[in-house]
């Protein structure tokens, strides 16, 4: 994943334990940083969201 080091920001995100384990186990199953698999999550999210809306407002 490309990073744009422009437009990253840092923050401190506290997470359940059981929710670190998991990425933690995806970021290596798909050999990608533990960053990368969070951003790459919430990007779908977002993605998932803009068609949904994207649908209502045709309905």
């Amino acid at each position: 994943m490309e990073r744009d080091v422009d437009t990253a920001t840092q923050f401190k995100l506290n997470i359940p334990t059981d929710v670190k384990a998991w990425i933690a186990k995806e970021a290596t199953k798909n050999m990608r940083s533990q960053t990368a698999e969070i951003v790459l999550a919430l990007k779908e999210k977002m993605k998932r969201q803009a068609e949904t809306q994207k649908a209502d407002a045709t309905a």
